[in-house]
């Protein structure tokens, strides 16, 4: 994996915090590791530059902003050819009702997280935005009942060694 970055226990540790809370400051970050002030800011400053950390996302509630359904789209897309992809993935992007969009591999082409505000503007995006686009073969749609956050992101523990005995 040559764009990974070695990255110590300081560095995992730090990681692992701002995920749990992007708004701690850099005194407190530097308390909870066990380094200065000014380490902790370098190495914050450090795995910006190097990309490990991409940036802060403001979290909303989508339901108190009046799209309390959420759901899942598998869209195929027929033929899948690159001129049709980039402006098909625009479109989808630009919607307000979309919160994330994913390319597959497997039978579905796109996997498309969506917000509305009921099941009747669920079934106004389908067949406005997707279905009626000459390049979408099938949507099947997955209703979002409930969803969790996960554990934070850190690279994977290195696996036990394999002894040649």
């Amino acid at each position: 994996m040559a764009d990974s970055v070695v990255l110590d226990a300081v560095d995992l540790h730090i990681l692992r915090l701002l995920q749990n809370d992007a708004r701690s400051t850099y005194r407190k970050l530097a308390a909870e590791v066990g380094v200065a002030p000014s380490t902790c800011l370098d190495r914050v400053a450090r795995l910006r530059r190097t990309g490990v950390i991409l940036g802060h996302q403001l979290r909303l509630d989508p339901a108190k902003l009046g799209r309390g359904l959420e759901a899942l789209l598998l869209v195929q897309v027929r033929p899948h050819r690159r001129e049709l992809i980039g402006p098909f993935v625009d479109r989808i992007r630009a919607l307000p009702e979309s919160r994330a969009l994913f390319h597959l591999t497997g039978p579905d082409d796109y996997l498309v997280h969506v917000a509305v505000a009921d099941p009747s503007d669920l079934q106004r995006l389908v067949l406005d935005e997707f279905t009626s686009r000459r390049e979408v073969a099938r949507v099947e749609t997955r209703l979002i009942f409930q969803q969790w956050e996960c554990g934070p992101l850190l690279p994977p523990s290195p696996g036990p060694s394999l002894s040649a005995d």
